[in-house]
């Protein structure tokens, strides 16, 4: 039997030397050691962020679906990165205004992609001036005027 590896009784350490270089060929290995998800990724590996409304944007829906979904261009507090959010509920758009201060967090779509129909929306807005978006949608809470 022929192989390129060693075999011998101390062929350990070339084995582990090889092992080692060969790991770097494997993109998931690559991906993690060298923490590309999370240098890629606007929230830096937080559940949640703060973020003020930039504009109210409707973004259209992929292929067999048809429809706006509202959406809105918020800006990151901590980082300054500028990302879109989905507002979910109905009517949820028209308890947000521009420069309100809003809690995003991740949509939920497989691997930090986007999900279902609205392409290159990966977050979604939780909170709205720190009430919770479903109270205010459901007309258990107010926001308060400034």
């Amino acid at each position: 039997m022929v192989t390129k590896s060693p075999r011998g009784e101390y062929a350990a350490r070339v084995l582990r030397k090889k092992r080692k270089k060969l790991r770097w060929k494997d993109t998931y290995y690559r991906r993690r050691v060298l923490r590309l998800d999370k240098k890629a990724d606007p929230l830096e590996g937080a559940p949640q962020a703060s973020a003020i409304v930039l504009e109210k944007v409707g973004v259209e829906a992929r292929k067999p679906c048809s429809g706006l979904r509202k959406c809105v261009r918020v800006k990151i507090k901590k980082n300054s990165k500028t990302v879109t959010a989905f507002v979910p509920y109905d009517g949820g758009l028209l308890y947000i205004d521009e420069h309100d201060e809003v809690i995003i967090e991740r949509i939920g779509g497989s691997q930090g992609r986007s999900m279902g129909d609205i392409p290159g929306v990966k977050f979604k807005v939780v909170k709205v001036a720190g009430i919770s978006l479903k109270e205010l949608v459901r007309g258990r809470k107010r926001k308060e005027k400034r």
